[in-house]
């Protein structure tokens, strides 16, 4: 990342960290026409965050098998996105299901090694890609055990026609809630032995 982006981050100006880096503090990377940049664990250094042993992860998904090319396609803008903040890679998820659901095996074992505080930070095309409701809530959970989840934020990942699939999968969800609420009321009102409890 360039100084700017760093000071930013940290809440310094970018005369603060040519101090740093003339000190020895924070040593700056220098590109081949000797220009600084940071990665992310000059960052993660800066803050006194350790890094020791948690991965980084890049986590991509699609809601079904007839997707894989998008799938790929995710792999590859993120991995040219992390290439470019100079951050390596050591685990690549890819996943295959709805984003409602809560029982993705590789969804759910990325969350383990986060609670086992084994990730450093999670890079996701966008929200949805990780869970379709409750994204926030997951961040600050990740949050708690050091985790980061980076969000590059590219809606051309989000199809629209996940989220309505998504959308009509909740409203079968609770029409056949409706349904089953309308037969055990049919039931219960049927039931003479009842009739003393309604009265």
């Amino acid at each position: 990342m360039k100084p700017k982006e760093l000071a930013g981050r940290l809440g310094v100006s970018v005369k603060t960290l040519q101090k740093w880096d003339r000190q020895g503090k924070l040593p700056a990377k220098r590109t081949v026409t000797n220009r600084r940049y940071y990665t992310e664990t000059d960052y993660l250094k800066a803050i006194g965050k350790p890094t020791a042993n948690r991965q980084n992860v890049i986590y991509a998904r699609v809601s079904v098998a007839a997707q894989k090319d998008d799938l790929q396609d995710q792999v590859e803008f993120l991995r040219q996105y992390v290439n470019a903040k100079g951050i390596i890679v050591d685990q690549v998820i890819t996943d295959i299901g709805s984003g409602m659901n809560y029982k993705r095996k590789k969804w759910n074992r990325l969350l383990d090694e986060v609670m086992q505080s084994k990730i450093n930070q999670i890079y996701i095309a966008y929200p949805d890609r990780f869970i379709r409701f409750g994204f926030d809530w997951f961040q600050q959970l990740c949050a708690k055990f050091g985790t980061e989840i980076v969000v590059v934020n590219n809606e051309h990942f989000s199809p629209e026609a996940e989220v309505v699939q998504d959308l009509i999968s909740i409203i079968q969800v609770f029409s056949s809630r409706v349904d089953g609420l309308q037969k055990y009321k049919k039931k219960v009102s049927d039931d003479h032995d009842l009739d003393h409890l309604q009265n």
